[in-house]
Parts: C-alpha cells; sequence; structure tokens
C-alpha cells in the first residue's frame, strides 16, 4: 500500500539515493501539477516528501507546499528546515555546519574510492550529528578487490564508534548501526510504499526511473497504474526474502541496472 509520495520540485533536484539526477537546465514542476500533487496526496492520505533543488522556489511555490504537513530533502546549500540534508561529497561534507536536532538526517553521497581514502574527516562531525547515511554512487563498479580494504574501513569507523558511545554519544551511520538495531528487512520499497511524482506529472517508481526514462506507472489524471506490482515486492523475491541483510535498501532502481 503506497504512503508517500515523493515529489520532483524540478529536473535538478538533488539526488538523496544511488541515481544522479539532471544538472544544467532547469525544468521547474508548473505550479498546477503541485496543487493537483497536493490534492491527490491528500485524497489518497498520502505524506509528500518534497525534493528541492539548489535555487529558492517562488512564494506562490511554498503557499502550496504548506497546505498539508510534508518532509523536506534538501542540498547541502539551502538554508530551508529540513527532515534530510544531503551532502553531495566530501567536499562539501567539510563546508557545511551541522545541527544537533534530532529530526535531521545527513545523506552524504559519496564515491567508494572517497570514503577509503577520506573516511577519517567523517569522525570529528560524528559527535555533531545524530543521523548519517552514506550512499555510494558508484555500487556499479564495485569489485571483489574492494571488499578487504572497505572492511578494514568499516572496521575502523566501528571503533570510533565505539569510543564515542563510551563517551555518551550515540550516532547512527546506516552502514554499520542499522544492522544492530533492526530485527526485520528495512529495504527501500519504492514502487511499494512509496512513488514519486516528476515535473512532467507523471509517476515513477523512484526518481532514478524518472531520470533514466525507464517508463511511468501513471499520471495525476489517470492515476497509478503499477502493473506487476508483485515485482517490487519482497515476498515475490526468493532470495532478498530469506536474506538477513536487514539494512540493505534492496534499491529497485540499482536491479534494473544491474542485473
Amino acid at each position: 500500500m503506497v504512503k508517500y509520495l515523493i515529489v520532483l520540485l524540478d529536473d535538478t533536484c538533488t539526488s538523496f539515493c544511488h541515481y544522479k539526477s539532471i544538472n544544467g537546465k532547469r525544468n521547474l514542476i508548473s505550479l498546477d501539477v503541485l496543487k493537483k500533487a497536493v490534492h491527490f496526496a491528500m485524497k489518497e492520505n498520502l505524506l509528500i516528501q518534497y525534493i528541492y533543488p539548489d535555487y529558492e522556489l517562488p512564494e506562490s511555490y511554498n503557499d502550496v507546499i504548506d497546505d498539508m504537513n510534508h518532509v523536506n530533502i534538501v542540498p547541502a546549500c539551502s538554508d530551508l528546515p529540513a527532515e534530510a540534508v544531503v551532502i553531495d561529497g566530501f567536499n562539501d561534507f567539510n563546508r557545511i555546519s551541522f545541527s544537533l536536532h534530532s529530526g535531521v538526517a545527513y545523506i552524504l553521497r559519496t564515491e567508494l574510492k572517497s570514503i577509503m581514502t577520506q573516511w577519517e574527516i567523517l569522525i570529528p562531525k560524528l559527535e555533531q550529528i545524530t543521523r548519517l547515511n552514506i550512499v555510494y554512487t558508484d555500487v556499479c563498479e564495485f569489485n571483489d578487490q574492494d571488499s578487504s580494504k572497505y572492511a578494514e574501513v568499516l572496521s575502523q569507523l566501528a571503533e570510533h564508534l565505539t569510543e564515542l558511545a563510551m563517551k555518551g554519544y550515540y550516532p547512527q551511520v546506516n552502514i554499520l548501526t542499522d544492522r544492530i538495531l533492526l530485527s526485520k528487512m528495512n529495504n527501500c520499497n519504492a514502487g511499494v510504499e512509496n512513488v514519486t511524482l516528476a515535473p512532467d506529472g507523471q509517476f515513477y517508481v523512484c526518481p532514478g526511473f524518472y531520470y533514466d526514462k525507464l517508463g511511468s506507472i501513471g499520471s495525476l489524471s489517470e492515476g497509478l497504474k503499477i502493473s506487476n506490482s508483485q515485482l517490487y515486492k519482497i515476498e515475490y523475491a526468493p532470495i532478498c526474502r530469506i536474506c538477513d541483510s536487514y539494512h540493505c535498501k534492496r534499491c529497485i532502481w540499482l536491479n534494473k541496472r544491474t542485473t
């Protein structure tokens, strides 16, 4: 059952996951489509998650956005209040000021090679945040040779998290602490619990499906039309449903790209 509606406010919106968004030409969602999206969410009792670009929206847009409760996902350069802040690489990570507000999650999008060489930059920042999600943008390029080095990095990060815990700090870092805290699968559930509305007024499984032109699953005028919906559900995934890597997001877009 769909619970969340992700709304891309512009083609250049920050990416909060593995996929890449469009850099360059802006394509702001029309005010009419935005109003219809809010109406659709109200009618279907969905929580809206707005994904913002790196520029300020017209005030008329903010008025519509504030019509109902919502979640803001913003780039690090934004001054908007947000539940999630996306940091694009370690250069951004060094520049921003962190907030200890428990409602803010920070998402660091980076390459595996960067985490291998720059992971120590994370250490002094972990005392300043409550939640850090690390998302790799080059998962498709992972190989067996990376595994041992990556294991070393995770081990060293784990040691620092243990030291912080002894001092009374308990930051969550998705790639390490989520598996400890979870007792069941905690997948992305794109196409099941959440769908994406793009600036073109069409629904997509997730933002990655929009950017890669992998086909829509309905529109605001026609409603949701998810064919073969069982393909997105874990109970129909023979390997995933018996896996105990509960922190794996089981990214539908990555599965489409790599298999």
